[in-house]
Protein backbone atom coordinates (compact mmCIF):
# COMPACT_ATOMS: atom_id res chain seq x y z
CA UNK A 1 0.00 0.00 0.00
CA UNK A 2 1.43 3.63 -1.10
CA UNK A 3 2.01 4.68 2.97
CA UNK A 4 2.98 8.71 3.13
CA UNK A 5 3.99 9.57 6.19
CA UNK A 6 1.50 11.94 6.51
CA UNK A 7 -1.57 9.23 5.93
CA UNK A 8 0.23 6.62 8.02
CA UNK A 9 -1.86 5.58 11.29
CA UNK A 10 -0.07 3.99 13.97
CA UNK A 11 -2.35 4.45 16.81
CA UNK A 12 -2.79 0.57 18.03
CA UNK A 13 -6.40 1.21 18.92
CA UNK A 14 -7.77 3.47 16.68
CA UNK A 15 -6.56 0.79 14.58
CA UNK A 16 -8.69 -1.79 16.27
CA UNK A 17 -11.50 0.42 16.59
CA UNK A 18 -11.93 0.88 12.38
CA UNK A 19 -11.68 -3.12 11.78
CA UNK A 20 -14.23 -3.59 14.91
CA UNK A 21 -16.42 -1.02 12.87
CA UNK A 22 -16.33 -2.40 9.20
CA UNK A 23 -14.74 -6.21 10.54
CA UNK A 24 -15.58 -7.66 6.71
CA UNK A 25 -12.47 -7.85 4.95
CA UNK A 26 -11.30 -9.17 2.07
CA UNK A 27 -8.83 -11.88 2.62
CA UNK A 28 -6.08 -12.69 -0.46
CA UNK A 29 -3.50 -15.14 -0.81
CA UNK A 30 -1.72 -17.43 -3.47
CA UNK A 31 -3.32 -20.73 -4.27
CA UNK A 32 -1.73 -22.82 -6.44
CA UNK A 33 0.17 -19.83 -7.77
CA UNK A 34 -2.89 -17.75 -8.39
CA UNK A 35 -4.09 -14.91 -6.88
CA UNK A 36 -7.48 -15.49 -4.72
CA UNK A 37 -9.80 -13.40 -2.17
CA UNK A 38 -12.79 -14.18 -0.11
CA UNK A 39 -14.71 -11.57 1.76
CA UNK A 40 -14.85 -12.77 5.42
CA UNK A 41 -16.41 -10.85 8.59
CA UNK A 42 -12.98 -11.46 11.48
CA UNK A 43 -12.82 -10.86 15.10
CA UNK A 44 -9.90 -9.19 16.03
CA UNK A 45 -8.28 -10.64 18.79
CA UNK A 46 -6.08 -8.16 20.54
CA UNK A 47 -4.66 -10.38 23.06
CA UNK A 48 -4.01 -13.72 20.49
CA UNK A 49 -3.05 -10.94 17.90
CA UNK A 50 -4.53 -13.05 15.68
CA UNK A 51 -8.08 -12.63 13.28
CA UNK A 52 -10.06 -15.27 13.96
CA UNK A 53 -12.88 -16.21 11.35
CA UNK A 54 -14.87 -18.92 9.86
CA UNK A 55 -15.84 -20.07 5.95
CA UNK A 56 -17.66 -23.15 4.61
CA UNK A 57 -16.81 -26.65 4.98
CA UNK A 58 -16.95 -26.94 1.13
CA UNK A 59 -15.16 -23.32 0.69
CA UNK A 60 -11.76 -24.77 -0.73
CA UNK A 61 -9.60 -21.87 1.03
CA UNK A 62 -9.25 -23.87 4.92
CA UNK A 63 -8.12 -27.09 2.10
CA UNK A 64 -5.61 -25.29 -0.24
CA UNK A 65 -4.09 -23.06 2.60
CA UNK A 66 -0.22 -22.44 1.78
CA UNK A 67 1.40 -22.19 5.18
CA UNK A 68 4.87 -20.62 3.23
CA UNK A 69 3.29 -17.80 2.45
CA UNK A 70 1.17 -15.07 3.64
CA UNK A 71 -2.06 -13.68 3.72
CA UNK A 72 -3.37 -10.15 3.57
CA UNK A 73 -6.82 -8.94 5.17
CA UNK A 74 -7.79 -5.64 3.74
CA UNK A 75 -10.19 -3.89 6.22
CA UNK A 76 -11.93 -0.80 4.12
CA UNK A 77 -13.36 1.89 6.71
CA UNK A 78 -14.58 5.41 5.77
CA UNK A 79 -14.71 6.88 1.95
CA UNK A 80 -16.25 9.63 0.21
CA UNK A 81 -15.45 11.88 -3.05
CA UNK A 82 -13.63 14.89 -2.29
CA UNK A 83 -14.31 17.96 -5.12
CA UNK A 84 -12.02 20.54 -5.41
CA UNK A 85 -15.16 23.30 -5.48
CA UNK A 86 -15.09 22.67 -1.45
CA UNK A 87 -10.99 24.34 -1.15
CA UNK A 88 -10.46 27.37 -0.07
CA UNK A 89 -7.48 27.91 -2.61
CA UNK A 90 -9.90 26.20 -5.81
CA UNK A 91 -11.40 30.24 -5.52
CA UNK A 92 -7.24 31.82 -4.67
CA UNK A 93 -5.50 30.19 -7.40
CA UNK A 94 -7.72 26.98 -8.88
CA UNK A 95 -4.78 25.13 -8.79
CA UNK A 96 -6.48 22.09 -7.28
CA UNK A 97 -7.70 18.32 -8.23
CA UNK A 98 -10.67 15.99 -7.18
CA UNK A 99 -9.28 13.09 -5.07
CA UNK A 100 -10.77 10.92 -2.83
CA UNK A 101 -10.74 10.70 1.39
CA UNK A 102 -10.30 6.56 2.82
CA UNK A 103 -8.93 4.86 5.57
CA UNK A 104 -7.85 1.26 4.94
CA UNK A 105 -5.95 -1.35 7.08
CA UNK A 106 -3.82 -3.98 5.93
CA UNK A 107 -3.47 -7.28 8.20
CA UNK A 108 -0.55 -9.80 7.26
CA UNK A 109 0.06 -13.26 8.41
CA UNK A 110 -0.44 -16.82 8.09
CA UNK A 111 -3.53 -18.91 8.01
CA UNK A 112 -4.34 -21.82 9.93
CA UNK A 113 -7.23 -24.02 9.74
CA UNK A 114 -9.27 -25.06 12.91
CA UNK A 115 -11.92 -28.02 12.84
CA UNK A 116 -12.13 -27.97 16.84
CA UNK A 117 -15.63 -27.87 17.62
CA UNK A 118 -14.76 -26.32 20.77
CA UNK A 119 -13.06 -23.92 19.42
CA UNK A 120 -15.49 -22.96 16.66
CA UNK A 121 -18.26 -22.78 18.91
CA UNK A 122 -16.34 -20.37 20.76
CA UNK A 123 -16.32 -18.23 17.95
CA UNK A 124 -19.58 -18.20 17.03
CA UNK A 125 -20.65 -17.18 20.48
CA UNK A 126 -18.05 -14.37 20.25
CA UNK A 127 -19.23 -13.66 16.87
CA UNK A 128 -23.07 -12.98 17.36
CA UNK A 129 -21.94 -11.46 21.21
CA UNK A 130 -20.27 -8.91 19.33
CA UNK A 131 -22.90 -8.31 16.55
CA UNK A 132 -26.20 -8.64 18.66
CA UNK A 133 -24.74 -6.58 21.39
CA UNK A 134 -26.40 -3.31 20.17
CA UNK A 135 -30.00 -4.95 19.45
CA UNK A 136 -32.98 -4.99 22.32
CA UNK A 137 -33.14 -8.48 22.63
CA UNK A 138 -29.75 -10.06 21.33
CA UNK A 139 -29.69 -13.37 19.79
CA UNK A 140 -27.48 -16.14 21.04
CA UNK A 141 -26.61 -19.77 20.24
CA UNK A 142 -29.15 -21.26 23.12
CA UNK A 143 -31.82 -19.70 20.78
CA UNK A 144 -31.59 -22.09 18.56
CA UNK A 145 -32.01 -25.90 19.25
CA UNK A 146 -28.68 -27.36 20.48
CA UNK A 147 -29.08 -30.45 17.65
CA UNK A 148 -29.02 -27.48 14.63
CA UNK A 149 -26.33 -25.97 16.30
CA UNK A 150 -24.47 -28.62 15.95
CA UNK A 151 -25.08 -29.51 12.28
CA UNK A 152 -24.28 -26.22 11.45
CA UNK A 153 -21.10 -26.24 13.02
CA UNK A 154 -20.06 -29.59 11.31
CA UNK A 155 -20.70 -27.30 7.87
CA UNK A 156 -17.97 -24.94 8.43
CA UNK A 157 -14.64 -24.96 9.34
CA UNK A 158 -12.64 -22.01 11.53
CA UNK A 159 -9.38 -19.95 10.49
CA UNK A 160 -7.07 -17.94 11.83
CA UNK A 161 -4.52 -15.53 10.62
CA UNK A 162 -1.64 -15.27 12.79
CA UNK A 163 -0.84 -11.02 12.29
CA UNK A 164 3.27 -10.42 11.67
CA UNK A 165 2.48 -7.02 11.17
CA UNK A 166 -0.19 -4.13 10.23
CA UNK A 167 -0.56 -1.06 8.12
CA UNK A 168 -3.20 1.42 8.18
CA UNK A 169 -3.92 4.15 6.30
CA UNK A 170 -5.82 6.93 7.16
CA UNK A 171 -6.25 9.57 4.06
CA UNK A 172 -8.74 12.42 5.59
CA UNK A 173 -7.52 15.76 3.80
CA UNK A 174 -4.24 16.33 6.21
CA UNK A 175 -2.59 16.87 3.35
CA UNK A 176 -4.90 20.68 2.90
CA UNK A 177 -4.71 24.01 4.95
CA UNK A 178 -7.05 24.46 7.29
CA UNK A 179 -9.11 26.53 5.34
CA UNK A 180 -9.03 23.75 2.53
CA UNK A 181 -10.12 21.44 5.54
CA UNK A 182 -12.96 23.12 6.81
CA UNK A 183 -14.60 23.71 2.99
CA UNK A 184 -14.34 19.73 3.14
CA UNK A 185 -16.20 19.34 6.06
CA UNK A 186 -18.55 21.93 5.00
CA UNK A 187 -19.36 20.69 2.03
CA UNK A 188 -19.76 17.06 3.27
CA UNK A 189 -21.96 18.12 5.72
CA UNK A 190 -23.97 20.06 3.33
CA UNK A 191 -24.41 17.10 0.73
CA UNK A 192 -26.09 15.01 3.82
CA UNK A 193 -26.01 11.63 4.21
CA UNK A 194 -24.45 9.57 7.01
CA UNK A 195 -21.42 8.57 5.13
CA UNK A 196 -20.17 12.41 4.52
CA UNK A 197 -21.79 13.18 7.96
CA UNK A 198 -18.86 10.25 9.64
CA UNK A 199 -16.16 11.57 6.99
CA UNK A 200 -16.89 15.19 7.95
CA UNK A 201 -16.40 14.25 11.81
CA UNK A 202 -13.23 12.17 11.13
CA UNK A 203 -11.70 14.87 9.17
CA UNK A 204 -12.56 17.42 12.28
CA UNK A 205 -11.58 15.03 14.70
CA UNK A 206 -8.22 14.22 13.09
CA UNK A 207 -7.35 17.58 12.07
CA UNK A 208 -5.82 19.32 15.76
CA UNK A 209 -3.40 16.23 14.71
CA UNK A 210 -2.09 17.53 12.11
CA UNK A 211 1.59 16.32 10.79
CA UNK A 212 4.19 18.67 9.24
Amino acid sequence: MYLPDIFHEHDFETIAALIEARPLAALTRLEKGAIVADHIPFLFDAKANALRAHVARANSLWRDLDPASEALAIFIGLDHYVTPSWYATKRETGKVVPTWNYEAVHVYGRLRAIEDPNWLRGLLGDLTARHEASRAEPWTLEDAPADFIDAQLKGIVGIELAISRIEAKRKLSQNRNAADRAGVIAGLKAGGGEAAERMAMAIATLAPKERT
